[in-house]
């Protein structure tokens, strides 16, 4: 079992920890001292792909050399403000074959992210991949 607390610290901030024992501040005031609990969503999304298509490069023995993954959202109008829409762009080093990357994050995307299939019954993502040198 995963066990998340937050504590209120003051003005429009919080100290989150989780089962790992890590702990993270949380601002939710207009200027902002730290993340906004929305922003951890997507930096969570974004953490959670990036780490299935390493996995799958390593296993298919890709020679990557670097990754980034990017997100860009919309949040829907009024309460409830989900995500309505997320593109990750994906920018990937060395000498990564097109189909791999591709296969990667298809089967991150389809199979093995949580934070994306969960992302998903709200919000369309959407992709692309850039090969950096």
């Amino acid at each position: 079992m995963i066990a998340a607390t937050v504590h209120w610290t003051d003005h429009d901030r919080y100290v989150g920890e989780a089962t790992s024992r890590h702990s993270i501040v949380m601002d939710t005031a207009s200027e902002k001292t730290a993340n906004s609990p929305m922003e951890l969503v997507l930096l969570g999304l974004c953490g959670c792909t990036a780490s299935d298509v390493i996995g799958i490069l390593r296993k298919k023995r890709e020679p990557f050399t670097g990754l980034e993954v990017l997100a860009a959202a919309e949040r829907a109008d009024g309460y409830p403000a989900v995500y309505t829409s997320i593109h990750l762009t994906y920018r990937v080093r060395g000498e990564v074959t097109h189909k791999a990357m591709e296969d990667a994050v298809r089967l991150s995307k389809e199979k093995y992210c949580s934070v994306s299939a969960m992302l998903e019954k709200t919000a369309k993502i959407t992709y692309t991949i850039e090969h950096l040198a």
